[in-house]
This record gives structure tokens, C-alpha cells and sequence, in this order.
């Protein structure tokens, strides 16, 4: 049977049968794959065809013939337009079943495993007026005004907002009046095509349970007149707000933040409970966007590894010690790795700060310094960026052999093929994979895998032990 030839431009009839990695809906005609971004498996609709290849083919959304039931109307006037978000057409119950079904079929595909035992998505305690943390990019519009918000999907065009439903509602005050006094102060937004211009970004960033915000302009360079008195107008303005920062990127680069961070009034940090402990946060630290599903992901690993306060832990990628300082009140000692010296400096004042004394921190990258612990871990939990372990850090623990070890993965892509590695010759079994909701909306998924190393492996080491 020969294939009918598609064209770009072309109109095609598909359903939608399943959802992408990315989010994107996936249908199928004549054989073939066709991705449909704002599409819902059940959808039946015509697609124009705008990028096709031999065997499959990116299309658009031309008309709904007939709606999926998972398919529902968006709480945000601009969802079909704005990049921020790529679900909220899709009802959240299925969101979270499709977002488990990502992390099956990574692990089966990638990794090669039959049947990995994946729980149920840990849901959201609210699908909508999350985000503690976000960053806008800032535009000026056609006709001269300041625009703060997110690109539009596939494109590089500023969709303008005044408030975002997925974002904690407590900022959205502050995202629709700081760009009017931007536009009467007069500073100049930034041009990346002709990297011209002072401000790039508008960050704002919230603890969720203390209620402190924190305001960041990212600009090109420090010479920003009238920034001291703006900084103040603002304090006085937004009783929650405790600090006002610059950042500066002076770079040619598609990077947020850059490496310097000045506080211009109140203080550089807010303060955050998480887990029964407090912590100083920063404007360009890292920490989790969802700060009560960060939480109840922290209670599964406790509950699964049922710590029993002898343990040997070591943290590895700890930014601030957000897993291991409630770790480290379970265990004997506990041992965060981090390649960033300003984490460490924070996670060593937020342990100070709990009166936490069993932990240690190290500033290095993970596959040089995990080699050189001196002892032998019961327990590691990994938290890499999306890239995942490097290959030094998969062969480093293969010869420790701990006998756990927790992968906690925001990419599950990276976190399928590291598992396969490391479960390679039935070395460790995955006894548990919980997935969670950091980011309702999106397709994005986090995930925690346990692992406990097999009887056959517990006799040889590489290493010597030593004890602490």
C-alpha cells in the first residue's frame, strides 16, 4: 500500500491518542506520527501540517471536531497563546495520569524495564496559584509601553500579562504595577538583538508559608538612576516585600541570572519553612517552584527509608540542604556535595540556623568529590539537574555500593537511562518510583526512584570503609 504524500499546509483529519513528553498531543494518520500542540487524547480534529518529515509530522490545530472529555476551558485568558503553561485545556486528574504514563514509558524505552513499579502521580495540593518563584522576561509593546510575561509557544514574541493563574496570587500585584513604574522611571528595556538597554527581567519570588517576597530587576549593568528611592517606594508600598536586588547579566546569552546579585534595599533573602525548618532563600537560589508538594515528596522518602539514626548519608547535587537537613535529623551524619560555593555558604547558615551540628557540606563537582568520601554511604540521594548523573557519578557508586540510594529526577528521560546503568547486572532493584507534581499545567513531571542494592553484590567492595 503507498503512503499518501503529506505537504506542508496540508489539512489532515487525526485523533489524538496520546500525550508527548513535551506535552504536545500525539495522533496518528497513514502510519504515521503527527504532534499537535493545545490537543487532549480523545480530540478528533483537522490539523494543518507545518513541518513534516518521512514518518512523522508537526501540525496545528485548525478546527475541533469533536472535543475530548478530558478537554476543559483554561483559567487563563491568554493559555492558548502564552508558553508558560501547556495544559490547562486538560482536566487535572488526567493530567496526572498522563504525566504517570510519561514515567512508564521512559522507564520501559530508555531504560529497558519491564513493568517498573510506578505509583500514582502525587497530586498538587492545588493545581492553579503555585509557583513561588517567577521570572519575566520585559519587552516594550507597539505602541511604547513596558510588557513583562512569557514567550509565546514556538515563538520569541512577549505575551503581555497583568496577573498568572499558576503563579501564588499574592504576586500578581506586584507584576501588574512594577512595569507602570518601570514605564514613568523611564529605564530602558533591554534589546537582545542589539544588546542595548538596561533591564532584562522582572523577578519575583514568594515563601509560600511566611508570606515574604522578594523583587529582582536582572540588568545589563548596575546604572540604574533612581533605583535606591524606586527600591524604597516599593517596601513601603508592599508590606510583604523584604528585599529589593539587582542582578546583573551584562552577557549575550539566553541565561536569566547572572553571577552577581546586589541588594538595593531591605535584605538579600526571605525566609521559608519547609519541612519544620527554616530556611534563608536568595533571588537566584534554587528551590523547589512548589513548595508543599516539594514537602509531601520529602515525607514519601522518609517514610520509605525509615531512617533509623545510624545511618552514613551523603546528599549529592544539595544546592541549600533542602533534603539534607531533614535527612540529616534522622541519620548520625549527613554529607551534602554541591559544585555552587554560594549554596554551600547557604546551606551551612540554614544548618546553623536549625542548630543542626551532624552535617557536613563540600564545594565540588559531585563526580570528583564523591570518590574521595572516605567512608562508604548507607544511603545517597541523588538530585541532579535535568542533564542527570554524570557517567563518573553512575561508576563511582557502582563501586561504593550503598546499600540505598534515592534518585529524585526532574527529567525522566535522563533519569531512565541513569537507573538502567545503575541497575546494570541486577547491581541494585528498583523497589519504587513516586512520581509528583512540581509543576501543574505542564507536562513537566518530578520523580523519586528507590533503589536497594541485591544480596549478590554486598560482599566485594573497591572501597575501603572508614569510619567517622
Amino acid at each position: 500500500m503507498t503512503k499518501t504524500i503529506w505537504r506542508q499546509g496540508e489539512l489532515i483529519e487525526v485523533t489524538i491518542a496520546n500525550l508527548s513528553d513535551t506535552g504536545d498531543g500525539v495522533g496518528r494518520a497513514d502510519e504515521r506520527v503527527v504532534f499537535v500542540p493545545d490537543t487532549v487524547p480523545g480530540d478528533r480534529a483537522i490539523i494543518r501540517l507545518v513541518h513534516v518529515k518521512p514518518k512523522y509530522a508537526h501540525g496545528k490545530l485548525q478546527q475541533l471536531l469533536e472535543p475530548s472529555s478530558h478537554r476543559i476551558r483554561p483559567n487563563c485568558i491568554v493559555a492558548d497563546k502564552c508558553g508558560g503553561c501547556q495544559w490547562q485545556h486538560i482536566d487535572y486528574d488526567y493530567q496526572l495520569v498522563a504525566k504517570q504514563n510519561q514515567v512508564i514509558q521512559a522507564l520501559e524505552r530508555i531504560g529497558s524495564f519491564i513493568q517498573p513499579p510506578v505509583d500514582p502521580v502525587l497530586a498538587a495540593p492545588s493545581a492553579l496559584g503555585y509557583r513561588n518563584k517567577s521570572t519575566y522576561p520585559l519587552g516594550i509593546s507597539a505602541t511604547g509601553q513596558v510588557q513583562a510575561g512569557y514567550y509565546q509557544k514556538g515563538s520569541h514574541q512577549l505575551i503581555n500579562l497583568n496577573q498568572c493563574p499558576v503563579q501564588d496570587g499574592r504576586l500578581n500585584p506586584l507584576l501588574a504595577e512594577v512595569k507602570q513604574d518601570i514605564q514613568q522611571r523611564g529605564w530602558r528595556i533591554y534589546d537582545e538583538q542589539r544588546h542595548q538597554g538596561q533591564i532584562r527581567h522582572l523577578g519575583l519570588r514568594i515563601g509560600r508559608h511566611t508570606g515574604e517576597i522578594l523583587l529582582t530587576l536582572v540588568v545589563k549593568d548596575w546604572n540604574l538612576s533612581g533605583i535606591e528611592t524606586q527600591a524604597q517606594e516599593w517596601l513601603k508600598r508592599y508590606p510583604q516585600l523584604v528585599g529589593v536586588s539587582l542582578n546583573r547579566n551584562g552577557d549575550r546569552t539566553n541565561a536569566i541570572f547572572g553571577s552577581e546579585t546586589r541588594c538595593i534595599a531591605g535584605v538579600p533573602h526571605l525566609h521559608e519553612n519547609f519541612a519544620g525548618l527554616e530556611f534563608q532563600v536568595r533571588p537566584d537560589t534554587f528551590f523547589q517552584v512548589y513548595t508543599e508538594t516539594a514537602e509531601a515528596l520529602l515525607q514519601v522518602i522518609q517514610s520509605e527509608l525509615n531512617l533509623q539514626g545510624h545511618e552514613l548519608l551523603v546528599d549529592a547535587y544539595c544546592g541549600i540542604g533542602t533534603l539534607t537537613l531533614p535527612l540529616a535529623k534522622k541519620v548520625r551524619l549527613a554529607t551534602g556535595l554541591e559544585v555552587q560555593p554560594a549554596a554551600v555558604e547557604q546551606a551551612l547558615l540554614n544548618a546553623h540556623r536549625n542548630g543542626i551540628d551532624n552535617v557536613t557540606f563540600q564545594v565540588g563537582a559531585v563526580e570528583k568529590l564523591l570518590p574521595k568520601m572516605g567512608t562508604i554511604p548507607e544511603v545517597v540521594i541523588l538530585d541532579p539537574p535535568r542533564k542527570g548523573c554524570d557517567r563518573a557519578v553512575i561508576d563511582t557508586l557502582r563501586q561504593l555500593k550503598p546499600s540505598r540510594i534515592v534518585y529524585v529526577s526532574c527529567k525522566v528521560a535522563t533519569l531512565a537511562r541513569d537507573l538502567k546503568l545503575l541497575c546494570q547486572d541486577g547491581q541494585y532493584t528498583i523497589t519504587r518510583v513516586q512520581p509528583a507534581d512540581f509543576f501543574p499545567q505542564t507536562a513537566h513531571v518530578e520523580a523519586a526512584a528507590f533503589l536497594v542494592l541485591s544480596d549478590s553484590h554486598k560482599d566485594s567492595n573497591s572501597f575501603t570503609k572508614t569510619e567517622i
